[in-house]
């Protein structure tokens, strides 16, 4: 193997483990060399409670499921996990590990943010952030070899600004042909889906018929919707208007649904959980394919800019933000709206800053009351003095606990990080997700990892991922349940998690004994879509 391998970590020889069961069968029965993993509780991602029996990896695939299997094949390597956790390895469907994976630092292309939570596959391109060109993206993740596999979505973002920049305006007729083919490209390259982040400019120019159009290319194309929505708060036409025209761009563009980071947003929509579970379970009546993952932090996690600044006043940027600042009666209307924003986050010592970005001096790990309080200034004052600089990542404390459980106990709800830099969802996401719903909650074991794998798949259209079946891609995760836990806090965000002693991706080992190999197994997953000659 790859690295350290398996040795001196209770690995047995078939003799030595089952020497009577293998005396048993004749020689030509005995099947190929494989690495066993033996005696663990085995989780099939399917929902079904675990089971205390063997999986036998041969060649980078499951070869066998079942009791006794040192008994059927020759020597190779066994992984001694009684006491322990054998799930699918868990599928991400909503990350920002993509310039992790293109690094040329191999340490980041493993992935270990992710690893270490148990995680197998990432999907990238969210918030409608994929570049169109997956088979390059594809050929340079081969190239340098990646840790985790990871999956694409093509996104509204690079697709709408190569046909007309960062304009405030629909397209023309031919600029939307050039996205359709640019989208259809993508998808034939690979693809998943179509991604959408509405509330960002220069995205949130796109009104719903633009993205209809888009969006009923993947559908023919069997890719699916996934979309950070317009509003997750009441920014423009609200949470529930912003979750509404989601399901009508499924309806009507003839498309499944994803909601990334499903939220309520701030005190003005605590609550409002309600309103949207029973318009998603309509939709589902109806027949649409509407799905959701969730973080369970109740901070998000974003941008001073992003959280505060009217949308009309980012067109153009921060370069443009700034020319307007210094227009007096325009930096009036935009502190004003600033405060408002403020508000709607529940105020400035909900606001943690977690990282600087583009030259802003800014004291991080203070809240931005404490920041305004240590200037001596008014939030938004502090918040303008930032952007002036540069900008800055806040873990924005906006969600009710009520909410994330009403979310959380929905059966079409899986689990999802949205992991970026400056926030513990990158490193902890999933085995907070345990802690908060199994450990501490009422949530079934076989439950969590079901919505942490095999259901997860299903939504994006993985068909050899997510299970512990023969055949399946050898994507296996083995973990401790009393330590499986997130070490990442706010306040360090950067801390990997605890409790996998073992993680397999296609085959190899990437954590043996709880430590890295160095092995760099991962694979892009691409769509096989049926796009004619």
């Amino acid at each position: 193997m790859t690295g350290r391998g398996l040795s001196g970590l209770a690995v047995l020889s078939c003799g030595l483990f089952c020497l009577a069961a293998c005396q048993s069968i004749a020689a030509e029965e005995t099947l190929p060399a494989a690495t066993i993993i033996a005696g663990g509780t085995v989780f099939d991602g399917t929902g079904s409670a675990g089971e205390a029996t063997d999986i036998a990896i041969v060649d980078g695939r499951i070869a066998y499921v079942g009791p006794a299997a040192a008994a059927r094949y020759t020597h190779g390597e066994t992984v001694d996990a009684a006491g322990l956790v054998v799930a699918p390895g868990f599928i991400d469907p909503h990350t920002h590990a993509g310039s992790d994976l293109a690094s040329s630092n191999s340490e980041r292309r493993a992935n270990l943010a992710f690893a270490y939570q148990g995680v197998t596959t990432v999907v990238v391109g969210n918030d409608g952030g994929g570049r169109p060109d997956i088979a390059a993206q594809a050929d340079a993740a081969r190239a340098k070899g990646i840790g985790t596999n990871v999956a694409y979505l093509a996104g509204l973002g690079p697709i709408r600004e190569t046909a007309l920049g960062k304009e405030n305006r629909a397209p023309t007729a031919d600029e939307l042909d050039t996205m359709k083919r640019s989208l259809r490209g993508a998808m034939c390259e690979g693809a998943w889906g179509f991604s959408t982040g509405l509330y960002y400019v220069p995205q949130n120019y796109a009104d719903t018929e633009e993205v209809i159009a888009l969006a009923r290319i993947a559908g023919a194309l069997g890719g699916y919707y996934d979309t950070h929505m317009r509003d997750e708060s009441t920014y423009n036409i609200t949470v529930t208007g912003a979750l509404n025209e989601a399901i009508d761009i499924g309806r009507r563009a003839d498309i499944p649904v994803h909601i990334a980071h499903i939220k309520a947003l701030g005190p003005a929509v605590w609550g409002h959980s309600g309103k949207m579970i029973e318009a998603i379970e309509a939709a589902q009546a109806e027949g649409l394919r509407v799905t959701a993952d969730q973080y369970p932090w109740t901070a998000s996690g974003t941008r001073v800019s992003n959280a505060l600044v009217p949308r009309a006043a980012l067109e153009g940027g921060l370069e443009k933000l700034r020319e307007r600042l210094s227009d007096a009666r325009l930096r009036a209307e935009i502190r004003n709206g600033m405060i408002a924003g403020l508000e709607r986050r529940g105020g400035a010592d909900k606001l943690l800053v977690t990282g600087h970005l583009g030259g802003a001096e800014v004291e991080i790990g203070r809240t931005l009351a404490e920041i305004a309080a240590g200037q001596g200034v008014e939030p938004v004052d502090a918040a303008l003095a930032i952007l002036e600089q540069g900008d800055a990542r806040v873990a924005s404390f906006n969600m009710n606990a009520g909410d994330i459980a009403a979310f959380a106990a929905r059966d079409w709800v899986v689990t999802g990080s949205d992991g970026s830099n400056g926030h513990p969802r990158k490193y902890g996401s999933f085995p907070k997700a345990y802690r908060d719903l199994v450990v501490d909650g009422d949530m079934a074991l076989a439950r969590f990892i079901r919505r942490s794998s095999g259901q997860t798949a299903d939504i994006i259209g993985l068909e050899d991922r997510g299970y512990l079946k023969p055949g399946y891609a050898a994507d296996i995760v083995v973990f401790d349940p009393a330590a499986f836990a997130p070490r990442a806090t706010y306040r360090e965000p950067g801390e990997l998690s605890a409790g996998v002693r073992y993680l397999f991706v296609n085959g190899q080992a990437v954590i043996v004994d709880g430590d890295y190999t160095g092995a760099l197994p991962g694979a892009p997953l691409l769509k096989q879509a049926d796009c004619g000659s």
